[in-house]
């Protein structure tokens, strides 16, 4: 057999949340499921990493459920223990209602749900293309993927390319509808302290006003060793800064960030989120572009511009798929 061919019965792109939702669901349902991801982990923007012995979150801030089927997830991730609760709202926020964070972090939601299932990390897609009553998938690394279903879960410009790349034609309605869809950018900094911060417990809080939407207490938190302050831009400030030196763009933000700070910056790190959350929600929670083959797109810019949203819509893809 061609190794750089591989056939399977459903193909999932992305193995964010909505991606792994899906896989998931599609394999206990019997088919033959492979997950492609361009990066080198799991989880999209459920995202952790460490510096200098701090582990900061440095996408996805906090989990919250609304839907009994999520909040069963989440539950039982805290059986595995991946996740926990914590907190019911933020300084003069606190609403009751519980913030979930992944335990560890973040990241070990995703790891979680990506137990058992048949992935390839670090293989980007570059183009779908229709193969007779099959999708062939392109990749950077010469291999291609057959398959007779695709859930499309990666933000809607970069899935929109794949196709575009494929010669794949969308109705002129479905085209317009889904290039309305536009995402919110984020600079995020992951600064490590030498002493604790002063931002109150239970380590979070969103300025009012500012260059800054959100600042966090890693230690606080629960997640890092080390004092660690995550720092989430506007989207705003983070447009006006995307092209600009990320060092300097990351001083101003800790700057900005003095008054929570208290406590001098060993080192620090900026990240990047181009599609941090859709500014625009499509009033599926799936979109079906093509029934026979099936191809399924998904993601938070569908169910809604959260984890759980994301979570919820790759249900849909793969109800979709399952009931064509």
């Amino acid at each position: 057999m061609d190794e750089t061919q591989q056939t399977t019965d459903v193909l999932v792109i992305g193995a964010g949340m909505a991606g792994l939702i899906a896989a998931a669901e599609l394999q206990r349902a019997g088919h033959r499921v492979l997950v492609l991801d361009k990066g080198r982990g799991v989880g999209g923007r459920l995202a952790s990493r460490r510096i200098d012995g701090a582990t900061f979150d440095h996408g996805a801030q906090f989990i919250t459920a609304r839907d009994p089927r999520f909040a069963a997830l989440l539950e039982q991730c805290r059986q595995t223990g991946a996740a926990e609760e914590w907190c019911l709202g933020f300084a003069g926020g606190a609403d009751g209602h519980a913030r979930w964070r992944g335990k560890p972090a973040m990241s070990a939601v995703a790891k979680h749900l990506a137990l058992g299932l048949d992935l390839h990390l670090e293989m980007p897609v570059v183009a779908l293309r229709r193969a007779d009553d099959c999708w062939r998938a392109e990749t950077t690394t010469g291999r291609t993927f057959t398959t007779g279903a695709v859930v499309l879960t990666p933000p809607v410009p970069q899935s929109l390319a794949m196709l575009d790349a494929g010669g794949i034609v969308l109705a002129p309605e479905m085209r317009t509808r889904l290039a309305a869809i536009e995402y919110a950018r984020c600079l995020a900094v992951m600064a490590v302290l030498d002493g604790p911060s002063r931002i109150p417990p239970p380590g979070g809080l969103a300025p009012a006003d500012g260059p800054i939407a959100w600042i966090a207490d890693n230690a606080l938190k629960g997640i890092s060793a080390e004092p660690a302050v995550t720092i989430h831009a506007t989207h705003a400030f983070s447009l006006k800064h995307w092209e600009r030196d990320p060092q300097e763009s990351g001083r101003a933000l800790l700057d900005a960030a003095a008054p929570w700070l208290g406590a001098g910056i060993r080192t620090f790190q900026v990240h990047g989120w181009r599609y941090s959350k859709p500014m625009q929600v499509d009033e599926e929670p799936c979109v079906v572009v093509s029934q026979s083959p099936p191809l399924v797109l998904a993601g938070d810019a569908f169910a809604g511009p959260r984890v759980e949203g994301a979570a919820l819509s790759g249900w849909a893809a793969a109800e979709a798929i399952l009931t064509k």
